[in-house]
């Protein structure tokens, strides 16, 4: 293996641990919505509006902190947002009211947990890679916060279990810290040189507006808002959805556990494809799918097996859409600016995710159940499997041909 290969390897590992810890302690407080609310009576529909602004803030903080990184570099932005990450978590058990849960969860854990999200170590990667490679390392730090979710989903529960949820919080918060010593490991050495004319504009501003006049851009804004919604909806709200048919919290744990086991599988084969086939044919097939699978899940009895088989069928195309989506960023605008262009599809998506979260909790007030998002969900993936045809893209050449 050359040093090049191995720096590439490295610098993949690294962000895909960094989004493994950020990942993995963000997508585990659906958990934590019962024992609060036993706890403290603030209502499922209060937590669920803190969880829903938490989503919305780690959209809003990924272009913010991509325009840093952009410019400065994206070490002390993924430092801060460790720093941030553990603050909020760790002083939720202190202040245990709606507004409390709102400043901790809502925006000072989702911030920090956005400036080490999928915008910054993707573009961190990206500029220090040739195209060639760039899918794949995608799909590679994706699959690193699936394993997050994996491994941090049974911790957390376990934790909750034997300890309480305020332990914990502790536990993720001090799990947290450890995104301070591996985010040196993205400095690397100099950016790639880009090919003439592969960035649209000579400043940050110049390529934001000719990302927002093209309606391939805006194609992939409205399809990762779907993608949101479905996620927050899931992530908040299937623990709820478990306990309505009577079941233990650990189908909860093992559920979210195999969303993210699953997703790693889902990831890797997704970064694979975006090297062959055109992306926006593997997003209308990831998006498709999951109405078929949520129809498939209201048809079945509601059993443990039935949770199991829809989490691990779900999970592989859980996040799925990040490799291809970002690789769609970089074909068409370079990678310069991808951390900003890709960090605004991600607002996108946490805006989503914003409406997920909280209507689910508005549904399970109101109704008693969450049928309603169901089918809105398996709406919206159709919606989404159908605005991704028109991305312009060019035609893929496989590797093996490219070289041949």
């Amino acid at each position: 293996m050359t040093q090049s290969n191995r720096n590439a390897w490295w610098l993949m590992i690294a962000a895909a641990t960094i989004l493994t810890l950020t990942m993995g302690a963000r997508q585990s407080l659906g958990l934590f919505v019962a024992p609060l609310n036993g706890d403290t009576g603030m209502g499922i529909a209060a937590i669920s509006f803190a969880l829903a602004i938490g989503q919305l803030m780690w959209g809003v903080a990924q272009p913010l902190f991509g325009m840093y990184a952009d410019k400065h570099g994206s070490v002390g932005v993924v430092q801060v947002g460790g720093l941030m990450l553990a603050a909020g978590l760790a002083l939720t058990p202190f202040m245990p009211t709606p507004w409390g849960l709102l400043l901790c969860l809502g925006i000072l854990s989702a911030a920090g947990a956005g400036a080490g999200s999928f915008s910054i170590l993707i573009g961190a990667t990206s500029r220090q890679l040739p195209v060639e490679k760039r899918a794949f390392a995608a799909g590679f730090i994706n699959a690193g916060g699936s394993f997050g979710q994996f491994v941090f989903a049974p911790l957390a529960q376990a934790v909750i279990a034997a300890f309480g949820w305020a332990a914990a919080l502790f536990t993720l918060a001090a799990t947290s810290l450890l995104t301070l010593p591996l985010a040196r490991s993205l400095r690397g050495g100099a950016p790639l040189p880009v090919a003439t004319g592969s960035d649209p504009g000579p400043g940050m501003g110049s390529a934001i507006r000719a990302a927002l006049r093209d309606r391939s851009y805006w194609c992939l804004h409205i399809g990762f808002f779907t993608c949101g919604v479905h996620i927050a909806f899931l992530v908040t709200h299937l623990p709820g959805e478990v306990q309505l048919c009577g079941l233990s919290a650990s189908v909860s744990a093992t559920s979210l556990a195999l969303i993210g086991l699953f997703n790693i599988a889902g990831s890797l084969t997704a970064g694979w494809l975006g090297q062959r086939y055109r992306m926006k044919w593997i997003l209308t097939a990831v998006y498709a799918s999951r109405a078929l699978m949520i129809a498939l899940f209201l048809l079945s009895p509601r059993t443990p097996l039935t949770f199991y088989v829809f989490a691990a069928a779900l999970g592989f195309t859980w996040l799925a859409t990040v490799p291809p989506v970002a690789g769609l960023v970089g074909k068409l605008f370079g990678t310069r600016y991808l951390a900003t262009l890709f960090g605004l599809t991600l607002l996108s998506h946490q805006i989503g995710g914003f409406f997920g979260a909280w209507l689910g909790g508005v549904s399970i007030s109101r109704f008693g159940d969450y049928n309603w998002m169901w089918y809105a969900d398996m709406v919206l993936a159709l919606l989404a499997a159908a605005v991704n045809l028109p991305i312009r893209e060019a035609r893929v050449t496989p590797p093996q041909l490219a070289t041949a």
